[in-house]
């Protein structure tokens, strides 16, 4: 995978993430580098952490799926943008309180990053460079998420929904393109 199509994947994870900073950037009268650092070190870590684990997870059963892989990287992006395309149209609103405790600074950063496991193990499918690819994820969703909370303390929750529209379909698509690049379509 090239440079732009792992970078495309890190801003298409970091929807997640991005949306909530959104959120925790309305609960501050005046914008605090304390929360959009916080924010952006938290999610950071924790997109650049899953995909590793999924990838060191699907690169133990890689052999059994070899044949599919090209189908199963598919799928996964497939599933993981509709779904924050049914999130950002459907879902209920994210409850992000001002606060930045461990606890729920965790459970947010778990929350975002799930979807991101399931992109490491497609990448077990389809060789990428794992260290470089984690990184790019982690540093875009750290800038992501800082400019979230930047956002979300100027102009409120007006950008939230097509965040995650955006993201999804990105996904979708990166999907669509390692599908169509194994099939010999492009």
């Amino acid at each position: 995978m090239s440079f732009v199509e792992i970078l495309l994947i890190g801003i298409g994870l970091s929807m997640d993430a991005f949306s909530v900073s959104i959120c925790k950037g309305l609960t501050t009268k005046r914008f605090s580098w304390k929360m959009a650092l916080t924010c952006g070190l938290w999610f950071g870590v924790f997109q650049a952490l899953m995909p590793l684990i999924g990838y060191f997870l699907g690169a133990q059963f890689q052999h059994y799926f070899e044949a599919y892989d090209h189908w199963i990287a598919f799928t996964l992006l497939f599933l993981i943008g509709a779904n924050m395309i049914r999130e950002s149209l459907f879902g209920k609103d994210e409850d992000a309180s001002a606060s930045l405790d461990f606890k729920t600074m965790l459970l947010l950063a778990i929350a975002t990053s799930i979807d991101a496991l399931a992109v490491g193990i497609s990448f077990a499918c389809i060789q990428v460079k794992i260290w470089s690819s984690v990184l790019i994820i982690g540093v875009t969703t750290f800038l992501f998420s800082i400019f979230g909370v930047r956002i979300g303390n100027v102009f409120g929750s007006k950008f939230e929904k097509s965040a995650g529209i955006v993201g999804g379909i990105i996904l979708i698509l990166i999907g669509l393109k390692i599908l169509l690049e194994h099939l010999g379509m492009i």
